[in-house]
């Protein structure tokens, strides 16, 4: 006998390849038994290895779409990858929590493509702390996490320093101290995650599949320590599926 399975709105971009984006979400909420919705924030032109241009979905669009679903569906969770300013983000943010109060919220601080396209930058850290208030945990990799800590800081307390407003997964596939171990911070307290894999092929878009893994699992009724773990497990499934740069899913 089948089960009802909880609702998931991703926001995000549509990447034609398939590897990131709404599309790799989709795939990844399937395969966890988690029924996915989706509203685009932006529409581009590439491929796994290529970034040709993007084109940004106005944001009363976004708004609108993001209040027909939320009022319709009983969605859990959120997960938010591209955005192109803090001021959409924040916009969105307020949508969310508007006609969803209780709905818990996955930032993949997506700030530059794997192609090496700029979709964010960082220009108000105030503004940074405030919406870091409203969600519940943020993805980002050694690259990101640098532009969103504090001036001054080392990238562990820096990492810990933004713990304060929300969980930090601080993505080890650019850590050169331990390489594939991940770091979640949470009120202040480190946790590191190893990889169960010495071997993992990079992959276009496996931190959008790592975030919407994670957003699943809290979905799915767990805390957010065991949710980055079994995230884990499913991104180097993913990762380890062949040597391409475009991953195959499997539960």
């Amino acid at each position: 006998m089948s089960k009802n399975r909880p609702y998931l709105l991703t926001i995000a971009g549509l990447d034609p390849s398939g590897g990131a984006g709404v599309l790799a979400d989709i795939k990844t909420l399937e395969q966890l038994q988690v029924y996915g919705l989706s509203v685009l924030t932006a529409n581009t032109i590439q491929t796994e290895s290529t970034f040709v241009k993007t084109t940004w979905i106005p944001l009363d669009f976004v708004l609108e779409s993001i209040h027909v679903l939320l009022e319709t569906y009983p969605v859990s969770v959120v997960k938010i990858g591209i955005v192109p300013s803090l001021d959409y983000l924040e916009k969105v943010i307020f949508a969310c929590k508007k006609w969803a109060p209780e709905v818990k919220i996955v930032w993949d601080t997506v700030l530059r493509s794997s192609t090496a396209f700029d979709f964010l930058k960082i220009e108000n850290q105030m503004q940074l702390y405030h919406i870091l208030k409203q969600v519940d945990i943020i993805t980002p990799n050694y690259q990101e996490i640098v532009k969103l800590i504090p001036l001054g800081y080392s990238i562990e307390n820096g990492a810990l320093a933004l713990s304060d407003y929300c969980a930090v997964l601080l993505k080890g596939g650019h850590n050169k101290a331990n390489t594939g171990t991940d770091d979640l911070f949470i009120a202040n307290k480190k946790t590191s995650i190893p990889p169960t894999h010495k071997v993992l092929y990079p992959k276009h878009g496996s931190g959008c599949v790592l975030a919407t893994a994670i957003a699943a699992h809290l979905a799915l009724g767990e805390d957010v320590y065991f949710s980055c773990k079994k995230a884990k497990l499913y991104i180097e499934n993913y990762l380890n599926s062949n040597p391409t740069l475009l991953g195959y899913h499997y539960a």
